[in-house]
């Protein structure tokens, strides 16, 4: 894979910055949803946000797009 430039890095910390978020504010809101159909929607929803933030994670691992030398 090519380098990335400093603007694709921002971009992409961006978009798991932003699915990160909303993931968090989607869970925490989940136990006020009372209608089972808005509920079974709202799971679906955390799930492809979840998978969005993983798939993410696995590109910058397997691309290296940052060093975790030292890091435990």
């Amino acid at each position: 894979m090519r380098q990335l430039t400093p603007s694709e890095v921002i971009q992409l910390r961006e978009m798991l910055q932003m699915e990160s978020n909303a993931l968090a504010k989607s869970k925490a809101t989940l136990p006020l949803i009372t209608d089972d159909d808005l509920r079974r929607e709202a799971v679906n929803g955390m799930q492809a946000m979840d998978a969005r933030v993983r798939g993410l994670q696995q590109f910058i691992v397997e691309n290296e797009i940052i060093r975790t030398e030292g890091v435990h």
